[in-house]
């Protein structure tokens, strides 16, 4: 299924998950100081923008907040928290579609990178991020780290999350680098929601190379918004590259 299949009306409602999940203040509050001190007295631009859930109290800091978003859905859940005017958006795919005039800081949250499911789109996005920034400027990448050590001989699954009425795995394809995640949602019967995201995992020194061949260096990693050190355990990390 493409992109925009996939983020269709219901995936669209059933998104935001106010107070808990990455809508945790936990979670979501170091995500937008660290961008807001980023982005400083620029514009930003978050590529796959969503429903605002970083964008929209990014801009309630005071930051010019523009967004690109592929699906309809998640945009009209946007403006439902901010008009045009606030956090304008423009529909389209985040490895080519241009919003107007510069920015000084362009991010990309929450793995969404990875929903361009070839090399050559995943180098065409941070080309595309070169394209929107002055210099000097940043684009940020948050994305988790792939979990093969945790794949024994002839094992294509890791389970990465359960709790109550809710199991998250990730199927893997190493030859041609993909992975689906597959979030399991129950009750107390016997059927299952179940909801599939496709994805094209990304190595941090090959993500690191996709920088260079864009005009970036890597400033900074660490395995999250707070700034915690980046190691071999770490699960994800936020990379911070400025265009040289």
């Amino acid at each position: 299924m493409r992109q925009e299949q996939i983020w269709d009306d219901e995936a669209a409602r059933g998104y935001d998950t106010p107070g808990t999940g990455m809508f945790a203040p936990g979670v979501l509050g170091p995500t937008v100081d660290r961008l807001a001190a980023l982005a400083g007295a620029g514009r930003a631009l978050e590529f796959a923008v969503g429903t605002g859930r970083v964008a929209v109290p990014l801009a309630e800091r005071g930051v010019r907040v523009s967004g690109i978003e592929l699906s309809v859905p998640m945009v009209e859940r946007l403006r439902a928290k901010a008009d045009a005017a606030t956090v304008p958006v423009v529909v389209g795919d985040m490895a080519g579609a241009t919003v107007p005039g510069e920015f000084s800081l362009v991010y990309l949250v929450y793995n969404a990178i990875a929903n361009l499911l070839s090399q050559a789109e995943q180098v065409a996005c941070f080309r595309n991020a070169a394209r929107h920034l002055g210099p000097g400027g940043r684009f940020v990448v948050e994305l988790w780290v792939p979990e093969l050590r945790k794949l024994p001989p002839g094992q294509q699954a890791t389970v990465w999350h359960t709790e109550a009425g809710y199991i998250g795995l990730d199927t893997y394809d190493v030859l041609r680098q993909r992975v689906v995640s597959h979030h399991f949602r129950f009750g107390d019967g016997r059927e299952a929601r179940v909801f599939r995201t496709p994805h094209r995992y990304i190595w941090p020194s090959e993500l690191d190379l996709m920088g260079e061949l864009a005009g970036f260096t890597l400033e900074s990693r660490h395995a999250d918004w707070t700034g915690a050190e980046f190691t071999e355990e770490s699960r994800s990390h936020v990379s911070v590259y400025r265009l040289t």
